[in-house]
């Protein structure tokens, strides 16, 4: 079992800059390719990044491209999602997801419970 937390969400102005943070617990995230997520109101849980167990491989939605970061430190069992330019459309509950691979689409095996961001212009 993985039990992830993400921190770091908040309110900040267009153009701004904000950093998300995952903790693993329970497991280390070594074994665990890791994606963040998210979801505006009324609409559906969408992607932004993922990124391999080793993090080697990253992968971006459009949206986000050239913007947005992920990292991650195994030894500190962390992920992250450096977010720069933000746009009031980048408002969202961000979520952070384990599976044993990157998985298309919201079927990852663990969540976290999200953290807020919102962009104000």
């Amino acid at each position: 079992q993985v039990h992830l937390v993400e921190s770091g969400g908040g309110l900040v102005q267009a153009g701004g800059s904000l950093r998300l943070s995952c903790a693993a617990s329970g497991r280390t995230l070594r074994s665990y390719a890791m994606g963040w997520f998210r979801q505006a109101p009324g609409k559906e849980r969408e992607f932004v990044a993922a990124i391999s167990w080793s993090g080697g491989i990253t992968y971006y939605a459009d949206s986000v491209k050239g913007r947005f970061t992920i990292s991650r430190d195994n030894a500190k069992n962390t992920v992250y999602l450096q977010m720069n330019s933000l746009k009031p459309e980048d408002t969202a509950v961000y979520y952070c997801a384990a599976d044993t691979t990157i998985v298309v689409g919201p079927s990852w095996d663990y969540w976290g419970q999200g953290t807020q961001v919102t962009v104000s212009s």
